[in-house]
């Protein structure tokens, strides 16, 4: 069994990135969603990603993103992938690849099982699938993730699905564990479950929900 992959993801302060990179993460995220309290400039990402590239890969997180934000990202930032968290569509997810040349992660937001089957819509265009908790209606000021929710992992096919699959949605370094031996997850991502507050990474969080895969995983 290989070993599963780390995805920090809301990354903003470079001191963050070099613990993350420095601990062993696969992936670091950057969002460029305005309304999150994650989000960051192009130019913010351009210097946070020099200090990782090569060590791990860059995702850039976008939100139904336009042409014009597509480009920019791709040419300043240079990632390694996208990340599509919005409703983007099977042909937007093609568009992306195509336009940009970088493989593109989508995110399917779960609240039951017909949601784990949309995610076979995109397993001919996307790079990967990203299953994170659906935000409940009731949620105030929800994001479309980084919300620190749980979803029913049991949904998830035993066995998994082909192509592999990321796991987010409220991890931290007290469950993944169990995320793990559950779901089997060859990757999972973390955002709100390594913060002392919305988009306030904590470098001690970061470390210690590695160092947790690591042991579990």
């Amino acid at each position: 069994m290989s070993e599963t992959k780390i995805k920090i993801c809301g990354l903003s302060d470079p001191a963050h990135v070099r613990t993350a990179v420095e601990a062993g993460a696969d992936y670091v995220g950057f969002v460029f969603y305005e309304p999150s309290p994650r989000n960051i400039s192009t130019q913010v990402a351009q210097a946070l990603a020099t200090l990782a590239r090569g060590r791990a890969k860059i995702v850039a997180l976008v939100v139904d993103a336009d042409d014009g934000l597509i480009d920019r990202i791709n040419a300043e930032v240079k990632p390694d992938f996208f990340q599509a968290h919005g409703s983007e569509t099977v042909d937007r997810i093609s568009e992306i690849r195509a336009r940009t040349g970088v493989p593109v992660i989508k995110v399917i937001k779960v609240a039951d099982a017909a949601d784990i089957e949309a995610a076979g819509a995109y397993a001919d265009v996307a790079a990967m699938v990203l299953f994170d908790a659906k935000a409940p209606e009731t949620l105030a000021n929800a994001l479309p993730g980084g919300n620190g929710i749980l979803f029913d992992w049991d949904l998830l096919p035993q066995g998994g699905l082909s192509g592999g699959f990321m796991l987010s949605g409220g991890l931290e370094a007290d469950n993944v564990a169990e995320a793990i031996r559950v779901t089997g997850a060859p990757a999972v991502d973390v955002s709100s479950g390594v913060e002392t507050a919305p988009g306030s990474k904590d470098a001690a969080a970061i470390v210690k929900f590695i160092e947790t895969v690591r042991q579990h995983g």
